[in-house]
């Protein structure tokens, strides 16, 4: 019986996934440890968390782009930031003053406008493998159903958040 090709929906329900695991891990964090050093060296997991959404953003207005079919919009940082230190440090600077709740709520809604961006694509924009260079010949449908879309949170982050989550219970 032959596999059948993949959909929208099995998309979305990807990202539907990522969201929950991400809401499991805010849940174990806790209240209590959101602004304690030590989720990503001296970050905090609220910094991890602003890391995180701020790059995501980056990708939705990529895709929002996409969808409305113009070309690759700016970065949401300064456009003389080109280094991924410097953006981070500025995305960080950014979250500084703002509440663990905004930051929270800003992540959280990062994966339900993911998926509306996602939605809004043309199916063949969804699938081209061309489409998005930063993808590395990916498409973005594929990226994100292999999940390798959320490698940089899974390989650089997730098992450091894990360890500093059991040093402190």
């Amino acid at each position: 019986m032959p596999l059948s090709e993949p959909t929208l929906s099995d998309v979305l329900a990807v990202i539907a996934a990522e969201r929950a695991e991400w809401n499991d891990l805010v849940n174990a964090v806790g209240p209590d440890r959101m602004q304690e050093p030590g989720a990503m060296g001296q970050w905090t997991f609220k910094d991890l968390a602003a890391h995180l959404t701020g790059w995501r953003q980056r990708s939705i207005n990529r895709l929002q782009a996409a969808a409305r079919g113009e070309g690759e919009p700016p970065p949401p940082w300064p456009a003389d930031l080109s280094d991924d230190d410097a953006i981070n440090d500025w995305i960080q600077e950014q979250a500084t003053n703002r509440s663990v709740e905004d930051i929270l709520a800003e992540a959280d809604a990062s994966f339900a406008d993911l998926a509306a961006a996602v939605e809004s694509l043309p199916s063949d924009v969804l699938w081209d493998p061309a489409r998005f260079p930063w993808l590395e010949g990916q498409s973005i449908g594929q990226a994100i159903l292999d999940r390798s879309y959320f490698d940089h949170y899974h390989d650089e982050h997730e098992a450091d958040v894990r360890a500093w989550l059991n040093r402190g219970e």
